[in-house]
């Protein structure tokens, strides 16, 4: 295998583990196992399993547009149904798996409650990269929205809404708590809408 493909081998496989299993109890031997290399072949692209992490965090900022925004954004021009078809994204991946999957970023997060400053700095990039792409279809339809709102705010809000939505429904093993989530989003959107009209 070509030294390119085995490093992204690595890293595709610590992605599947850390996002089916989380972090802790992904073992260095596991990944090793399931990858189809030795350790030497780990020990010379990643010092150790953070270094691996960092990798994977890598991955998905760098993957955000292409596997999570682009698919519902060439759908569709509108933006608020692109925010909207971004968290439909969200639930099609719990109702794939049962409600046991989630947001990687937001499953990480909840995980590593005092992570190294490396992997603290790439989580709040990847959610940052998230809110700033919802903050940029919030902003093509500022002028729908009251004068009033603060549209890097409202950004927050729908990561917010988001994140706990998909907390909740892996907690219950339900897509009720993240259906009401996005449901009372819409509401709010839906006021904010009909106010400025």
């Amino acid at each position: 295998m070509p030294a390119t493909q085995t490093r992204q081998r690595l890293v595709e496989t610590a992605r599947d583990l850390f996002y089916r299993q989380g972090y802790a109890r992904t073992g260095v031997a596991q990944i090793l196992k399931q990858a189809g290399v030795n350790s030497g072949s780990l020990y010379h692209y990643f010092g150790g399993k953070q270094d691996l992490l960092v990798a994977v965090l890598e991955h998905y900022r760098e993957n955000l547009w292409p596997e999570v925004l682009d698919p519902v954004f060439d759908r569709t021009d509108e933006p608020i149904e692109r925010i909207f078809g971004v968290l439909d994204g969200y639930r099609n991946m719990l109702l794939l798996t049962g409600c046991g999957g989630g947001c990687p970023i937001g499953n990480l997060a909840l995980e590593l409650a005092d992570p190294d400053p490396r992997v603290r700095a790439l989580l709040v990039e990847n959610f940052e990269n998230w809110r700033k792409a919802i903050g940029a279809c919030i902003d093509q339809a500022a002028h729908r929205f009251p004068a009033e709102i603060d549209t890097d705010a409202l950004s927050t809000f729908v990561l917010t809404a988001m994140e706990g939505g998909v907390m909740q429904a892996r907690t219950h093993r339900s897509l009720a708590p993240f259906e009401a989530s996005v449901a009372m989003l819409r509401d709010y959107f839906d006021r904010l809408l009909v106010r400025d009209r």
